[in-house]
């Protein structure tokens, strides 16, 4: 197994070096600048340490420097245990030395503000021109645990069962205290660990080209993170497609999910939290596993060890308890996992050896007698792996029973890759045995559940990624020169330019004043709706710039100067294009609001939700990056608490869901083909008619950037 990427990564020296400095070196292993090096001596680093201090003609075995001019070679790595204001200073001789990477511990940088923010943009200016690359600052250090190179100040590496194998999972976090406590969990359940990093401030290496190096390595098979803010969403994104194409699971917990926990967050990195509907939507849209607690992430780690089973959310239980299967089977649905009836014949199959007291509809409650039958359980687990009606089986027992099911269980997974999960509440002894035949053993039902229902929704996710990944890489290779827009459009306008990449909408004639607003009534005959036309004004309706129904030319003619009246009132500033006259809409089942914005992380992002104003209250909204397709837009359509709306409640007429999720779908190539010019595209209301009526836009909206 190697530990570095396929192809050379600028980050190779920083995370697989070969020799390490250490500035500010301490004879002292309880001090941040004595610790690495007591490490790097503990673990038989193999390669050279140039610890550096005039202080010391030898630490912890090592010859000591007095400086770093005087280091017999330029070494792949200087980590600096210094302080803030030295540290630029020492970086730049660093560099004039031929040093290629450093890491930075010291605190006092834009988290602290004032000085300390023009003492990071001094360091980040620093990289940009010397294209050093530099970790941190304000971070506690990794360890490359496959070549024991430890450049972390952290007592944990000692304190946990000890890895004599090679890793296969990576820890990177924006906290060093979080990376230590994942790293704990997961050495305690006996995860090998590849990388330990831990990002800082990211002044100068952010946190997607970490994953970026990681994705390439062949010694992580999966990674395991904290963090607080991305600060390069499109880079992100690519680290994640990344991951996903080589199936390795890319497990992270988003911090800032309330006010406080945001607020926590900028103290801690002067980073802001984010837009959490918009993380938690991008995350599973790029197949990211959102941890909830560190222990869940250490399973879900353990876990990846076995991602190569075929497994996916339908759920068979196999208990000999009732109780226990009633009890898996809430906790699996509550997760968002299935737990399909199983069919007649399969039922048949089970039943041969099951009492009639025991339930085979699944959960499967082989009773006690599994006991006197040993040999059925053979037959059970072939039937269920065998079965295309579930994706995962998973087996409760208590540990002496699961060890005489454990012959059975070696052989069905020997013979089937379907992914098969025990749950052993006792002491069995054949968890190694189990775990080595690829099934994985857990001791807790919560946890358990807690791991499974994200990781088995992974595994369901791969193919929708593949498609998703191969969607935006089309309209990458199709995008072309954007027409240029006016600074502010108005809606008939907006309505003209959407319809030429194929948005349908209800369109109405634009009229300079009241006389050819009635001659436009004319034509389209009453009732119609009126509304102000002006580039100037987003929201009409809180400036009195709407008026339906409106039945005849007089009150037409009534309507348009009150109208005028009420927009120059609250409006003065407003330039007034005249008016659009509409044809009343009607016939809609349903009406929907589809809007684009570009988010300052992800970039362009689409949300759909139920139009008017109870989305706002009840937050019934979908979201994605772009770009979309209509089959997207349809699973967008039915996340909705409001889907039902759509789909015929209570005798209501079936919408036209084909006609909406096309519509929707060419707002993203509107905004593909107008590029960052557009700050924000909304359609609200778009009606949706019934079944083959089709949907419109009765309103429309572009935002042109300032």
């Amino acid at each position: 197994m190697t530990t570095g990427p396929h192809l050379p990564h600028r980050l190779q020296p920083l995370l697989a070096p070969r020799s390490i400095a250490l500035v500010g070196a301490s004879d002292n292993p309880g001090r941040i600048g004595g610790m690495p090096l007591d490490l790097l001596r503990h673990f038989a680093f193999a390669g050279a340490v140039y610890p550096v201090n005039p202080k010391y003609e030898e630490v912890f075995g090592y010859r000591c420097y007095p400086d770093i001019e005087s280091l017999p070679e330029a070494c792949d790595l200087v980590v600096l245990a210094i302080a803030a204001p030295e540290v630029t200073a020492m970086l730049e001789r660093c560099h004039a030395r031929g040093i290629p990477a450093a890491i930075v511990y010291a605190a006092g940088f834009a988290e602290a503000a004032g000085e300390g923010l023009t003492l990071q943009r001094t360091l980040e200016a620093f990289a940009q021109r010397s294209g050093m690359v530099v970790a941190g600052p304000n971070c506690m250090g990794f360890a490359n645990l496959n070549l024991h190179a430890y450049t972390a100040f952290a007592s944990v590496f000692k304190n946990v069962p000890l890895q004599t194998g090679p890793g296969r999972a990576s820890i990177v976090t924006q906290s060093g205290n979080v990376c230590s406590a994942v790293f704990a969990l997961a050495r305690r359940l006996g995860v090998p660990v590849s990388h330990f990093i831990n990002t800082g401030n990211e002044a100068c290496v952010e946190f997607s080209e970490y994953l970026e190096y990681l994705a390439q390595d062949d010694a992580t098979e999966c990674v395991v993170g904290y963090v607080e803010q991305l600060r390069n969403g499109p880079r992100f994104i690519d680290a994640a497609l990344a991951f996903a194409r080589k199936r390795k699971p890319l497990i992270l917990y988003k911090a800032g999910e309330t006010d406080k926990g945001s607020e926590a967050v900028r103290s801690h990195t002067s980073a802001l939290a984010g837009d959490l509907a918009l993380y938690k939507a991008a995350f599973e849209q790029l197949n990211v596993i959102r941890g909830t607690d560190f222990a869940q992430m250490a399973d879900l780690a353990y876990l990846s060890g076995f991602r190569a089973r075929q497994g996916g959310p339908r759920v068979a239980i196999v208990t000999m308890s009732g109780a226990l299967g009633a009890i898996l089977a809430d906790k699996f649905i509550g997760a968002g996992l299935e737990v399909p009836t199983l069919s007649d014949d399969l039922q048949r199959t089970l039943r041969e050896g099951i009492p009639d007291y025991g339930m085979v509809s699944n959960p499967v409650d082989v009773t006690g007698n599994v006991v006197n039958s040993p040999q059925f359980v053979r037959t059970i687990l072939g039937a269920l792996a065998q079965s295309d009606q579930v994706d995962t089986v998973v087996v409760y027992a208590p540990g002496y029973l699961l060890d005489r099911m454990a012959e059975p269980l070696v052989e069905v997974c020997g013979q089937w890759n379907k992914l098969v999960v025990a749950i052993d509440t006792g002491a069995a002894t054949c968890r190694d045995q189990l775990a080595q035949a690829g099934v994985p053993v857990f001791d807790d039902i919560g946890r358990a559940t807690q791991a499974l229902a994200p990781f088995c929704q992974w595994l369901a996710r791969h193919e929708a990624v593949a498609r998703w990944a191969a969607l935006r890489q089309a309209q990458a290779v199709e995008s072309g020169t954007p027409p240029v827009l006016p600074a502010a459009l108005n809606e008939h306008a907006t309505k003209l330019l959407l319809a030429g990449y194929g948005v349908p909408s209800l369109q109405g004639l634009p009229a300079r004043d009241a006389d050819e607003a009635v001659h436009a009534a004319g034509q389209l005959g009453y009732p119609v709706a009126l509304k102000i036309l002006s580039a100037d004004i987003a929201h009409k309706t809180e400036v009195g710039g709407v008026r339906l129904n409106v039945a005849d030319a007089q009150a037409l003619r009534r309507h348009c100067e009150d109208m005028l009246a009420n927009v120059q009132r609250h409006s003065p500033a407003a330039r007034i294009d005249g008016f659009l006259v509409q044809p009343m809409a009607s016939g809609g089942v349903a009406e929907l609001i589809a809007g684009i914005t570009h988010d300052p992380v992800f970039g362009p992002a689409l949300t759909v939700g139920l139009g008017g104003v109870l989305t706002e209250l009840y937050r019934d909204a979908s979201h994605r990056l772009l770009p979309v397709d209509a089959a997207m837009v349809q699973t967008m359509l039915r996340e909705l608490r409001a889907w039902p709306l759509l789909d015929g409640f209570r005798g209501r007429p079936l919408a036209d869901v084909a006609g909406a999720c096309e519509g929707i779908a060419a707002l993203s190539r509107a905004q593909a083909a107008l590029g960052p010019q557009v700050r924000e595209i909304e359609i609200n209301p778009l009606q949706v008619r019934a079944q083959g009526q089709g949907a419109f836009a009765l309103d429309a909206l572009v935002v042109v950037q300032d």
